[in-house]
């Protein structure tokens, strides 16, 4: 059984999930490249992702939000869903990163986590669609972030008391549940707002 110590320098469950998370946000972005692609070839496309007025791909990825960038928000995704699939395969091949790569890591993850919110607030409160694609780039990028940060505390990768170290390294098995949760907000928020459950369909 391993140690604690041995737990936290060597992750293996936060690298198992760093690879199903980067699998899967990858794969939503390529969905959503692969429906930008359409709209771009035939603007009357009928997009696979389009189920009613409220869950949609279209609005979203013809909005200026869906490029804020001035190119197509899903190409961000696949390139930077590449990068959890990478760390947790090298953690899984007992590679060691250091402190300056984990501090990175976790600026990739609080600009994901940021930028997830701000695309949130846009579908509900501004464009009032739920895109199915972007949905489970939130589904993962949520715990994802969560996480991360947890890791960092709980290994002392950023420098903390011994207390919130404990627990950071407490937090950790409650992260399904602070997914969870949050998951909940942004559902209340929808149904507020948009009245999600008359209108998915």
């Amino acid at each position: 059984m391993p140690t604690p110590s041995q737990t936290h320098t060597r992750p293996v469950a936060l690298a198992v999930w760093l690879i199903i998370a980067g699998v899967i946000g990858w794969w939503a972005a390529f969905q959503l490249t692969l429906e930008r692609i359409h709209l771009l070839a035939d603007p009357n496309a009928s997009l696979s992702c389009d189920f009613s007025i409220l869950v949609q791909c279209r609005a979203n990825l013809e909005s200026w939000q869906g490029m804020v960038f001035g190119f197509p928000n899903p190409l961000i995704g696949l390139g930077a869903w590449v990068a959890p699939i990478v760390v947790g395969v090298a953690i899984l091949a007992r590679a060691r990163f250091a402190r300056w790569f984990w501090w990175l890591f976790e600026a990739g993850m609080i600009f994901a986590i940021a930028f997830v919110i701000w695309l949130i607030s846009q579908s509900i409160f501004v464009l009032g669609t739920l895109c199915p694609w972007c949905m489970v780039t939130w589904l993962v990028t949520i715990p994802t972030f969560y996480a991360v940060t947890l890791h960092l505390f709980r290994s002392g990768l950023v420098p903390a008391p011994s207390g919130v170290r404990r627990v950071a390294d407490t937090l950790m098995g409650w992260v399904p549940v602070m997914a969870v949760v949050s998951y909940a907000i942004i559902a209340v928020l929808a149904q507020v707002r948009l009245d999600a459950l008359n209108n998915l369909f």
